[in-house]
């Protein structure tokens, strides 16, 4: 397959990896999170990656689920896998150091809360690091059963956040 086998809009297009990956360089960034109608494309740098969600090991590029936004957005590394503490019990953690936030907006009511299913897609906080807000996943399907932080508490890389119950999906 060529560079020119792509459409202008495909964000697999080869001269817009190469570009994106210049401007990864040149701004110290180690991953690009950038999402198209239902394409999507993480470009990541530097250490291992380790996704949760069943994929394939990680790659330069790897399709995924329909977008947000269709903005292309510069994005913390991947979170931690999802740790299995028993059988059916999963723990969310945080990807990176930052402020977890348990709601979009101080007056609306949380992402989640004990009690509610969450599919791997679904939102469950967000993580403020350096003025960037990045949205939480919860990367399995299942109960929330724990809340283990407080809203607007800071939190470090790895820091247990949910606890899961996978057996209620």
């Amino acid at each position: 397959m060529s560079d020119s086998d792509t459409g202008p809009d495909d964000v697999f297009d080869v001269d817009r990896i190469r570009r994106l990956v210049e401007l990864m360089e040149q701004h110290d960034l180690r991953e690009v999170d950038l999402r198209q109608a239902e394409q999507r494309i993480r470009l990541c740098r530097g250490a291992e990656m380790v996704y949760a969600s069943p994929v394939a090991p990680p790659a330069l590029a790897t399709p995924s689920s329909p977008p947000a936004s269709a903005a292309p957005a510069a994005a913390a590394p991947a979170p931690p896998p999802a740790e299995v503490v028993e059988e059916h019990m999963v723990i969310v953690r945080s990807p990176m150091v930052g402020t977890f936030y348990a709601r979009p907006n101080p007056n609306a009511d949380p992402f989640v809360k004990i009690g509610d299913m969450v599919a791997p897609e679904t939102t469950v906080c967000i993580i403020e690091a350096m003025k960037v807000f990045n949205e939480i996943p919860a990367e399995t399907r299942g109960k929330i059963v724990a809340v283990l932080v407080d809203d607007e508490e800071p939190v470090d890389h790895g820091r247990p956040l949910f606890k899961i119950d996978t057996r209620a999906s």
